[in-house]
Formats: C-alpha cells, sequence, structure tokens
C-alpha cells in the first residue's frame, strides 16, 4: 500500500514538475519571448498615455490582439506562480496592525457578498442561458462568478463546453480589468499609472531581496499544503502580512520587480485566448459585453447598498465585490489607498462560497427541474381517460 505523501514532498514535486515544463523541448520559448516583447511595447504606451495600471492592462491587451490574430505569441500558465507570488508578498507589505483589528467590523459586508454572489450568479446564468442559447450545464459554470480553474474542473465534470467556460471566464477577467482602472481612477479622481509607495531597486538594501523571497517560497509552500485557493498569491500575502505584523521588517517589493510580475501577469492573461478561432471568442466577448455589464451593475448597486447602511468606502466595496481576479483587484485597491485585507478577503470569500456552493446548487436545479417535468405525468396518473 503506498503511503501519501508529505506535505513537503508534494511540494516538491510540484516544483520539480514546473522546472520540467520549462525545458526547450517542452517550453515554447521563441513564442513566450514574442509575447513578452508585445506585452512591452503594450505597457510602454500606456505607461506614455498615462492609462491606469499600464503594465498589467498595456500587455493583457496587446497580448490579446496579438492572439486574436494568430500572431506566434504563447505564455504557458507555469510562469504564472513566481510572479504571482511577488504580487501577493506586496499586498502583505500594506497589513498594519490598525487594519487587522478591524476585521470583526467586516461582518455586514460579508453579509452583502453573500447577496451578490445570488444576484451574480442568478442573473448571468439565465443571460447565459437565454440570450447565449448554451445548455443548462455549461451556462450554469460560465455564468458562476468563481474561481476560472475551479469552474472549468467541475464545469467539465459535469457534461458542459470546457473551452467556452474557459473562455467566459478569461473574457470576464479581460473586461472586468479593462474598464474597472478607469472607473476608480474617475471616481477616485487619482492617477492609478504608478503604484503609490513604489521604491527602486537600486535604493533598496539586498536583505529587502532575500526577505522577497523567503516570505514567496515560505508563503507558496503554506499556500500549498493547505491547499489555499489562490495559493501562490494567498500564501505569500500572509507571511508578508506576518512579518510586517511582527514588526520583523518593513521591506517593500520593487517597483521594477512588481511591473514585471504585472507585465508577466498580463501577458498570460492576453495569451489565453490563443489557439481559439477567432469567431468563436468573437462570439463570446460579444456576450460577455452584455454579462459584464450585469456583474458590474450589480457590483456598483450592492456596493452602494452597503455602503449606505454600514458607512463602508464605497470604492473598497466595489473593488472587493468586483468578480475580476483577487491580484488584479488587489492591485487596484493599493493603488487607491483602499484596505487591501479587506479587498482579498472578499475575493478569497467568494472563491470560497462559489467552490463549495456550485455543484450543490447546480444538483439541486437539476433535481428540481426533473420533478418538474414529472409532475405532470404523475398527477394525470390513474385519471381516467376522456
Amino acid at each position: 500500500m503506498k503511503l501519501p505523501a508529505s506535505p513537503v514532498a508534494a511540494w516538491m514535486h510540484d516544483v520539480r514538475a514546473g522546472f520540467a515544463a520549462m525545458r526547450p523541448s517542452r517550453f515554447p520559448y521563441r513564442r513566450f519571448a514574442f509575447a513578452l516583447a508585445v506585452g512591452i511595447g503594450g505597457g510602454l504606451l500606456f505607461q506614455h498615455l498615462s492609462l491606469p495600471l499600464p503594465w498589467m492592462m498595456g500587455p493583457m491587451l496587446f497580448c490579446t490582439l496579438a492572439a486574436l490574430l494568430r500572431a506566434p505569441a504563447a505564455a504557458p500558465p507555469v510562469i504564472r506562480p513566481p510572479m504571482t507570488m511577488v504580487i501577493g508578498v506586496m499586498l502583505g507589505s500594506a497589513f498594519d496592525p490598525d487594519l487587522v483589528a478591524r476585521i470583526p467590523q467586516w461582518w455586514p459586508a460579508t453579509l452583502g457578498l453573500i447577496a451578490f454572489i445570488a444576484l451574480c450568479g442568478g442573473s448571468v446564468v439565465w443571460y447565459f442561458r437565454a440570450i447565449g442559447g448554451y445548455d443548462r450545464t455549461t451556462a450554469y459554470f460560465a455564468g458562476m462568478p468563481g474561481g476560472l480553474v475551479e469552474m472549468i474542473s467541475i464545469g467539465e465534470e459535469r457534461g458542459g463546453d470546457g473551452q467556452v467556460i474557459a473562455l467566459v471566464h478569461s473574457v470576464r477577467i479581460l473586461l472586468i480589468v479593462m474598464t474597472l482602472p478607469f472607473a476608480i481612477q474617475w471616481l477616485e479622481g487619482v492617477s492609478l499609472n504608478r503604484m503609490t509607495g513604489a521604491v527602486s531597486m537600486l535604493s533598496t538594501p539586498a536583505t529587502a531581496q532575500i526577505w522577497l523571497v523567503a516570505c514567496g517560497l515560505a508563503g507558496c509552500f503554506i499556500g500549498h499544503t493547505l491547499n489555499l485557493p489562490a495559493k501562490y498569491l494567498l500564501g505569500p500575502m500572509l507571511v508578508s502580512a506576518a512579518v510586517h505584523l511582527a514588526g520583523w521588517s518593513d521591506f517593500k517589493p520593487s517597483f521594477e520587480i512588481v511591473n514585471a510580475a504585472q507585465l508577466i501577469l498580463g501577458v498570460v492573461i492576453g495569451c489565453r485566448f490563443a489557439g481559439a478561432a477567432p469567431r468563436t471568442v468573437g462570439h463570446i466577448i460579444l456576450l460577455s459585453l452584455g454579462s459584464t455589464a450585469i456583474l458590474l451593475f450589480w457590483t456598483a448597486a450592492c456596493a452602494a447598498l452597503v455602503s449606505w447602511l454600514t458607512g463602508f468606502r464605497t470604492t473598497t466595496l466595489i473593488l472587493a465585490y468586483s468578480p475580476g481576479g483577487l491580484a488584479e483587484m488587489s492591485l487596484i485597491a493599493l493603488a487607491v489607498h483602499a484596505e487591501v485585507a479587506f479587498v482579498a478577503a472578499h475575493h478569497i470569500i467568494r472563491i470560497f462560497i462559489v467552490m463549495a456552493a456550485a455543484a450543490s446548487v447546480y444538483a439541486l436545479i437539476g433535481r428540481l427541474g426533473r420533478q418538474h417535468r414529472s409532475a405532470p405525468a404523475s398527477s394525470g396518473a390513474g385519471m381516467p381517460a376522456e
């Protein structure tokens, strides 16, 4: 009988698998270099135009266009975890004791989040079913505001179209990340062109880089061991927050490293569309414009209502509720001086709720549907024929 691997052995197995995936025989280095060049061009243009989050949004848009035009661009997911780790460490560096002391006061906003999930899920699933014409399974898991990987996995297990589910969630993240920063920048009257409080690598001590690597590696191990959602972001964020709250260090990742991490994240998101038929992607983008409008409507409505009832800052609630990526929304929160822990916590809760409830609710809907369809037949049993 084979004994289960220890957490350390399991983590090391994943690390070795990651390095194996980087071998020249398996990793498309030329296409990745092209994608990086395209992403850097997009970042430079966005920065020149003073657009928000230029080193994430520029590469994301340019690589999406390159993928749709069938350019030789590729960015395998294996390169994302190290960059996500950097973002997690940076987010953790924003924690302070006063912020953590306010965590028990967040429960009204969390209740609002649960209502928001139900409203978004119900309306967007109906939209993909009625307007998009997708089958019930595909529409359901494409419309759930949860994690991309989890919704694809569960949806395919239930017989849904995995490619459609993947593209819908990818477009959802793309559209929200491409629109929400402009709205936040307009609402707040601040520029998101540069991360606030950023320091240069040239002016930071070598110990800052050591702390960055140590927090990142320790956080990845903890995230893997505890099987956390978004483990490569949440684990390093928790370790970095603990280091800063304990007063062991006050380091912050340099803006060069953070910009590089944002560049890779943007390139990976954009290149998700590589290989997909342009007609299919175009159809899903058109549909997703409508679903994104629904999501943003409920985001704004629930954030405004909860803000009016509780006094929480509306912008912070919008970032906490918006079903974009955890890393992306947290970066915007950091840029506008919103409570990063509040925003990150609510995204994590959203992912947990959808992961835990999506399959059960889907099964319940299926049972209710079968009962409804069988009701006329059963009620007519034994009735005399006319």
